[in-house]
């Protein structure tokens, strides 16, 4: 429990609790406080450093850490069994109200900014700004082949490197933060494969280039290893998913290809975290194949590999949108420590998502972002799981009930 002290200077409130993991550094510091002023973060300190009559919230035994990031999540899909069915049923304005019931869910668990990679209809670009929802990146309806994966969120284009500029450049007019391009098949879309290369590197390149002319990053949904290489070759700013999938498994990157990811400092968005209970869980071609995915990701990392854990919340029951702590163990797997853990879900990701000069990080300057978690995450990351309290942009949201294995 905090305790408040109430005789407050005016718009300013003092976190103190028994740490603080800033984003970056290794070491945590011990009995930190976080001034907030407003929507920022004024200054960070100890407590000795305290004035007398400032308002204090107290949390004893816990830890303040930036609010984590999520680079990749769908609200427009509600985590059911069939989430495009779910989405085909609904109207606008009830996509609208699902959309900002997930994104409250994800708030809730720590999670203060999202990346929405695939929406309906820009519906996602309206929730921006809304002062109890995280900070939304939007990239709208996916860019995809007529009747490719996930074109029935209303992204599809001819597969001409000119129809792929006038669509980016109609996105662009839309006001997207990001451009997301469907550059091979899918499972949520019947008759689309995942080993399926969707456009070609020329096409991709196109889009590249013109997103680039406008200051508009790109990421593309890539599986296959040749689509992930025509994405690397086309200058894409990051791939989601990677998995190398293959008709009968998973292929290996090699050498050159993993050397061109590290060396452009592409970031891949390794879609980790998953629910873990009984009954809700992975399909079996991708539970079959993730050993091998893994172990893919594990060499993309140790080679130097900027890896995100971007969850692609939304998908199924087994990802709910507040799914992003369960990704520890994934992003454990591929050889990360606890800390790199957390630079992963803060820092990295705010990079990541073009807003590393106000996310991410618990600094003076920065959003007034902070999750107080039960316990010292830098030993433990089970803390991620005991969310005491949230702010979002200095406002204090009530973690109320999450979901749960």
């Amino acid at each position: 429990m905090s305790t408040v002290n109430d005789t407050a200077r005016h718009g300013t409130t003092v976190l103190r609790a028994s740490r603080l993991f800033d984003g970056e550094t290794a070491s945590p510091v011990d009995n930190p406080v976080v001034i907030l002023e407003g929507t920022t973060i004024a200054g960070i300190g100890c407590a000795a450093d305290l004035r007398h009559g400032e308002t204090v919230v107290d949390f004893p035994g816990a830890t303040l850490i930036p609010g984590l990031i999520d680079p990749h999540v769908h609200l427009a899909f509600d985590a059911s069994s069939d989430p495009v069915k779910s989405l085909a049923e609904r109207d606008d304005d009830a996509v609208v109200a699902a959309m900002r019931i997930a994104a409250t869910t994800a708030l809730r668990a720590g999670i203060t900014t999202i990346r929405d990679l695939g929406d309906r209809d820009f519906l996602s670009l309206a929730l921006r700004g809304a002062a109890d929802l995280p900070t939304i990146v939007a990239a709208g309806p996916p860019l995809t082949t007529v009747e490719g994966h996930c074109h029935f969120l209303g992204g599809e284009v001819a597969h001409r490197p000119a129809e792929l500029r006038a669509a980016v450049r109609a996105h662009v007019e839309r006001g997207v933060d990001v451009v997301k391009i469907m550059a091979s098949g899918g499972t949520m879309t019947p008759g689309s494969l995942q080993e399926q290369t969707q456009f070609d590197r020329e096409a991709l390149r196109a889009a590249v280039s013109e997103a680039h002319r406008h200051g508009i990053p790109v990421t593309a949904h890539a599986h296959g290893h040749r689509t992930v290489l025509d994405a690397i070759e086309a200058g894409v700013d990051g791939v989601e998913h990677v998995t190398f999938w293959a008709t009968e498994g998973v292929d290996t990157p090699g050498r050159e290809l993993v050397e061109r990811i590290v060396s452009q400092r592409v970031a891949l968005g390794a879609t980790a975290g998953v629910l873990p209970r009984t009954d809700s869980v992975m399909p079996a071609p991708v539970s079959q194949r993730m050993p091998a995915i893994i172990a893919n990701f594990a060499a993309l990392y140790a080679a130097g590999a900027v890896i995100v854990a971007g969850t692609d919340a939304g998908i199924g029951p087994y990802k709910p949108h507040d799914v992003l702590p369960y990704a520890q163990d994934r992003l454990a797997a591929f050889g990360m420590d606890p800390v790199t853990i957390l630079r992963s879900m803060t820092s990295v990701a705010a990079g990541v998502c073009g807003l590393g000069h106000r996310k991410g990080r618990l600094r003076a300057g920065y959003d007034a972002d902070v999750v107080v978690v039960q316990g010292d995450p830098n030993a433990d990351l089970s803390a991620l799981h005991r969310v005491v309290a949230v702010y979002s942009r200095g406002t204090r949201v009530d973690p109320g009930s999450r979901t749960t294995a």
